[in-house]
């Protein structure tokens, strides 16, 4: 059984994947954890508290799926394309995790507090890729001219994009899976 925190974010999680963010209420997310909105307001100060930690619960349950990528192999270019392949697993928790980061993002258009939060997050994830595909570039052959940083931009924007289309059903999972390997492959072709 989680603690009441984590069982909080799960129910914030669940609700901004199936409804977003703007009319996301304290009261909604007190029915869905079971718990009462005095609670809420304990362990999150108000509603932007809780926004802002639901997006690091978010991102942090997303290492924790994509990280099983090191395991599988020795090799970088490997861990580089399981790694963004397991952000479009048909998985519940991979799936709410994908509509709630998506409506996160597409909220924090109008919010800055949470731009400023999700660009976090973001740079954070494109630090990691760029340091695997520096290392996909080190371990060879191809790759070498591209700068690590760009292609992580890249391939980060693709992954969400993909995921959008895939959860709307405009793709399907196997053809961004197709997508995404074609991607990593080209930004690791030779210059």
């Amino acid at each position: 059984m989680p603690d009441r925190p984590t069982q909080i974010l799960e129910a914030a999680a669940r609700l901004i994947a199936r409804r977003g963010v703007r009319g996301l209420r304290v009261e909604e997310v007190s029915a869905e954890a079971a718990v009462s909105t005095a609670l809420i307001y304990y362990h999150f100060k108000d509603r932007a508290g809780l926004l802002r930690r639901t997006l690091e619960f978010i991102s942090r349950r997303a290492v924790r799926y994509t990280d099983a990528a090191l395991e599988t192999s020795d090799d970088p270019r490997v861990q580089l394309t399981e790694m963004l392949l397991l952000e479009l697993q048909d998985s519940p928790q991979v799936r709410e995790n994908s509509a709630a980061w998506g409506e996160l993002r597409a909220t924090a258009v109008f919010d800055a507090d949470l731009r400023e939060l999700l660009a976090a997050a973001t740079r954070e994830w494109v630090d990691d890729l760029a340091g695997l595909l520096r290392r996909a570039q080190e371990a060879g052959p191809g790759g070498a001219g591209t700068d690590p940083y760009a292609a992580a931009e890249r391939l980060t924007a693709l992954v969400e994009g993909l995921s959008e289309r895939w959860l709307s059903g405009t793709t399907s999972l196997q053809r961004a899976h197709e997508l995404l390997r074609g991607a990593v492959e080209t930004e690791l072709r030779p210059a």
